[in-house]
């Protein structure tokens, strides 16, 4: 009897195992599950990107030259006309002399002119009238008496040549003089040569101005590569600035943010040296094209104050801040499948079967989305997380720790 007696034991508990796996079935998979419930939700876009100047310059020389000054260095504030470099000046200090003088002898020539030259021709005129006007008596006289026989024709001939002569010299005089007035020919090559002259000496000065290099504007000195003594060459840069009067943010966005941005967008950024400063920012450009290889689109930020510790080329993180809703229905983003799609859904505890439920998404925070329509709050979602499709039989296993004292962020990560 014994045998039978352990053979029956044996045979219950084998029945209790097999009705604790068919109860077990019967029930579901355990899973953990995540509420939908009301909370507030900022809609945001967080980027990583640079500052920069309004604008960069490299600063370069003209003309090759050996550097004999630089006054700047790295990190000088400098204002728009101050000397940067200075290069060797001697030869164009000696053209600019040379031209100078002869601007004073051009300058001279056409006093010369004006007060000399045009009065002398215009008397010049006068005595050369006098002598034609002599002439022509003479040989009027000549003739009458060569015509009576007192004079031979010799007499007349030679009154004649004197006569033409004569002509010939009040025309000279008369042509020298027109060429000196106000409108002739000598006027207006003694001005000409003026303005060569005055020519000469711009194109001297804008030399030497090119040997010392001045800032074009308001600026902070980022990089020096010259040292005296150096030879400066057109196309080397001498030094980079940047200029003052605010600073930008470049940064890159994930293309799927592209339709939460919008120009004036308010913004918060944080300089990674700097973690525990934030600053304000705003949205001033958004670039028109994405850019193929990261799937980014480019956009610029103003920084209307920016703290003095900010520096060109910082690192910084950027949040940019969109809609707002204090009281929404939300879900932790872990638990939204297909959110990035055009029918995003939702695993749903219903019983003991998990059911697919679409959805409806509004604002999107960090690690949280609003549910527009589908859903109701206290609706139990099944995370991604859980090894569940739709129509497995399931039951509440613990509570998902995303959903353990869940506060719901305020922005959303690329």
């Amino acid at each position: 009897m014994k045998p039978l007696v352990k053979w029956s034991a044996v045979g219950l508990v084998v029945l209790a195992l097999v009705a604790a796996a068919v109860l077990a079935g019967q029930r579901g998979t355990p899973v953990q599950v995540v509420p939908v419930t009301r909370s507030g939700i900022v809609q945001s876009v967080v980027a990583t990107g640079r500052l920069n100047a309004p604008a960069r310059m490299d600063i370069g020389a003209e003309v090759t030259a050996t550097v004999v000054e630089v006054r700047v260095r790295e990190g000088n504030l400098v204002k728009k006309g101050d000397l940067l470099v200075r290069l060797s000046d001697a030869e164009a200090r000696a053209a600019m002399q040379q031209a100078r003088a002869a601007l004073t002898e051009a300058r001279g020539r056409a006093t010369q002119q004006a007060t000399v030259a045009a009065p002398v021709a215009s008397q010049a005129v006068v005595q050369a009238q006098a002598a034609f006007t002599s002439a022509e008596r003479e040989y009027q006289r000549a003739r009458d008496l060569v015509a009576q026989g007192f004079f031979s024709q010799q007499k007349l001939d030679d009154a004649q040549r004197a006569l033409d002569t004569a002509r010939s010299a009040l025309e000279s005089a008369r042509v020298q003089a027109q060429a000196n007035q106000t409108s002739g020919v000598e006027r207006v090559l003694a001005v000409s040569r003026v303005a060569q002259a005055e020519a000469a000496v711009e194109i001297t000065q804008a030399r030497l101005e090119r040997l010392a290099i001045t800032s074009p504007v308001d600026a902070l000195v980022l990089t020096r590569n010259v040292e005296p003594g150096s030879m400066a060459q057109p196309g080397r840069v001498l030094l980079t600035l940047a200029a003052q009067g605010g600073l930008r943010i470049d940064a890159g966005v994930d293309e799927k943010n592209l339709r939460t941005l919008s120009l004036g967008m308010p913004a918060r950024a944080v300089a990674d040296a700097y973690p525990g400063q934030s600053f304000e920012a705003q949205l001033s450009y958004i670039a028109p094209a994405v850019d193929p290889q990261r799937g980014t689109v480019e956009v610029r930020l103003a920084v209307p104050k920016p703290p003095v510790f900010l520096r060109p080329d910082m690192t910084v993180s950027v949040e940019l801040l969109g809609g707002t809703k204090k009281n929404a229905m939300v879900l932790p983003s872990g638990a939204v499948r297909d959110a990035d799609r055009e029918a995003p859904w939702v695993l749903v505890l219903q019983g003991n079967l998990a059911v697919r439920v679409p959805v409806k998404l509004g604002l999107r925070g960090v690690g949280a989305v609003e549910i527009v329509a589908g859903l109701k709050e206290g609706d139990e979602a099944i995370p991604q997380t859980e090894k569940a499709a739709p129509g497995d039989r399931v039951r509440r296993g613990p509570t998902a720790a995303a959903n353990k004292g869940m506060e719901v962020p305020t922005f959303i990560s690329r």
